[in-house]
């Protein structure tokens, strides 16, 4: 046994309360119900924390194509990146048919746990463990298209299914406000790539 383990056994069997022979038998002839007791007791299940909806959007509003978005977004006087734009275009891209409101969340990597950053698997896996879900990859356009008093500077990661770029490579979009205009931009998403700390990540607050 591990030094640690024992002198910490030790100190639970010192601070035991009295109990009848009956009950500690009870107890012997019931491991894992004794083993559920002292996990609840000693390693209490981690509070859900209370996100807070940064924004509630609309899917499926009859925008129903890469060009459509396109146009919504130029006509809106917004900008769309090189690589934002060849996503838009690909099968992997997929647009609501059913008018739909989803409630967004604004989190960084580090207010999900890893202050010192992590990779995209792993942010998302603490996300799902937390109540949250990915964003449907329409929710990028859309975002930005009713996003439009988004704070200059800020920038927001659509936490989605990557899609694949016409390079081969993997990309999720991103709004932002940079000193000109508002932009629908995008990211590459490599697997394994370490996403910092700061990086803010906008995931689907489920309605319950």
């Amino acid at each position: 046994m591990h030094k640690q383990t024992a002198k910490f056994v030790g100190v639970v069997a010192q601070n035991l309360p009295e109990m009848p022979d009956d009950l500690m038998q009870s107890w012997i002839e019931n491991p894992k119900g004794l083993q559920k007791v002292l996990k609840n007791a000693l390693c209490p299940p981690e509070t859900m924390p209370s996100f807070k909806i940064f924004q509630t959007i609309t899917l499926g509003t009859g925008i129903t194509t890469a060009d459509d978005f396109r146009k919504a977004i130029k006509d809106n006087g917004m900008e769309i990146g090189k690589y934002a734009n060849d996503i838009l275009g690909k099968s992997q891209f997929t647009v609501t048919v059913k008018e739909t409101e989803l409630d967004l969340v604004n989190i960084s990597v580090a207010d999900l746990g890893f202050k010192n950053g992590e990779t995209r698997e792993k942010i998302y896996a603490r996300a799902k463990e937390l109540g949250l879900e990915l964003c449907p990859n329409e929710v990028g356009p859309q975002l930005r298209l009713q996003y439009k008093d988004q704070p200059k500077g800020e920038v927001l990661i659509i936490a989605m299914e990557p899609i694949t770029d016409s390079d081969g490579d993997l990309e999720l979009f991103h709004v932002d406000h940079n000193d000109n205009s508002l932009w629908l931009n995008s990211y590459y998403a490599h697997s394994g790539s370490v996403w910092n700390g700061n990086y803010p990540f906008v995931f689907v607050l489920p309605r319950k």
